[in-house]
């Protein structure tokens, strides 16, 4: 964003204009456009505040009440740490002891704000300006946070701090990038900073490849509601286990799987099928999940796990299997239609077809519903009939495969 144009949104003028417009909707964009340039307020003006009135409406998901007061780009909302997850980043500090930590790309400064939300003394770098004005307004209810307008790793050896964050860009002008090398600044030069101050914690991008994480650090994959949304390395203090991690967040809490990321025996298709969460697959704990549930993978190369009797874990996503024939359309096809199905949730692992490309070819009718996994044992490629568990309700929910997080 244009350093001229941050400053009239972040200036009085821009965020009264800002905060009296009325909620935000697509609709009614255009109409507020109108009426804003024909009350004389430059059209420059009226798009940003339009384009900062729809940020922070998809803020929400991730910032809750805070998105209506922040500043926002969009980049900095793409990257930024859901404050659900930034605080569980900021008590790792906390329990580790440290008082101030220096967040050395804060982006919009979603950590900042979490870290100084516990009571941490917060030390905010972003060097791009425009971005770090928002940041030091979304940081203006903490007297004991501040933003440096400056590259990083050109003041991370001068920052008087007990510890370090870091959320290194991750997308360029060709995309988002999956090798730690093409990180800005780069994931080795990060790691570096650790010799001076040895509480680093680095977010890094969840595709990072296991032979990335330095053996002395503990990886951490998260997913929120089914969705894998990062993965962070602790170093030194903050570092509450040594290994891979899995911190699966969900509406009964966060929970916390940690072992051995050997790998898990392969067997029968039992009654029950589990979907691993996103996160254990990427912290390669699937085998210490399967030794947990009692369970074995259907195929060594595909993470479904199969059990002999249901177990609820809030790690995995469990079906009973109803019935299980060769993948073949014409045959799936009359199977739905036999029993009356016409929607189907499409799930598939080692199989060549998406759900996309099936659906129209099942030409389902009927009032019932099931869920169809497609996959595949050895060179057979199976098609799966199977009913969802029901979840417990998140006050009745015990699951004995699951640690609550506690610094994490």
């Amino acid at each position: 964003m244009d350093v001229v144009m941050a400053r009239a949104l972040a200036s009085p003028e821009g965020l009264s204009l800002l905060d009296a417009l009325p909620p935000y909707s697509p609709s009614e964009a255009e109409r507020v456009g109108r009426e804003l340039r024909a009350g004389g307020i430059a059209p420059e003006l009226v798009a940003a505040v339009l384009t900062q009135s729809r940020l922070r409406a998809d803020a929400r998901a991730k910032f809750g009440d805070f998105a209506a007061g922040m500043l926002l780009t969009q980049a900095g909302l793409e990257q930024a740490t859901r404050l659900q997850v930034a605080a569980l980043h900021a008590q790792r500090f906390r329990a580790a002891g440290a008082h101030r930590i220096a967040d050395l790309t804060c982006g919009i400064g979603a950590d900042a704000m979490a870290a100084a939300a516990l009571g941490l003394g917060v030390t905010a770098c972003e060097r791009d300006e425009a971005t770090a004005l928002f940041a030091d307004h979304n940081l203006r209810h903490w007297d004991d946070a501040r933003v440096v307008h400056a590259d990083a790793m050109d003041v991370a050896h001068a920052l008087d701090v007990d510890g370090i964050f870091a959320d290194p860009a991750r997308r360029t002008a060709r995309g988002r990038r999956h090798d730690p090398r093409d990180y800005s600044p780069a994931l080795d030069a990060v790691l570096a900073l650790r010799e001076r101050v040895p509480a680093l914690g680095v977010k890094v991008g969840p595709a990072i490849p296991h032979e990335a994480v330095p053996e002395d650090a503990e990886a951490e994959w998260v997913s929120v509601e089914g969705a894998v949304v990062e993965a962070g390395l602790w170093c030194g203090p903050l570092a509450t286990t040594a290994g891979h991690a899995a911190l699966v967040i969900d509406s009964a809490g966060a929970h916390r799987l940690t072992g051995s990321t050997d790998r898990a025996a392969a067997g029968d298709l039992g009654e029950h099928l589990y979907e691993p969460d996103g996160a254990v697959i990427r912290a390669g704990l699937v085998g210490e999940l399967a030794q947990r549930l009692g369970a074995r993978l259907v195929d060594p190369t595909i993470a479904y796990l199969a059990t002999d009797a249901a177990v609820e874990t809030p790690f995995a996503r469990g079906y009973r299997v109803v019935e299980a024939l060769p993948f073949k359309v014409k045959s799936l096809a009359g199977a739905l239609r036999e029993r009356g199905i016409g929607t189907v949730d499409i799930k598939k692992r080692g199989v060549d077809i998406t759900p996309e490309q099936l659906r129209p070819q099942l030409r389902l009718r009927g009032d019932g519903r099931i869920t169809v996994i497609l996959t595949r044992i050895g060179d057979r490629r199976l098609a799966l009939l199977a009913e969802p568990h029901h979840r417990r309700p998140a006050h009745e929910a015990a699951h004995p495969t699951s640690r609550r997080s506690g610094p994490s």
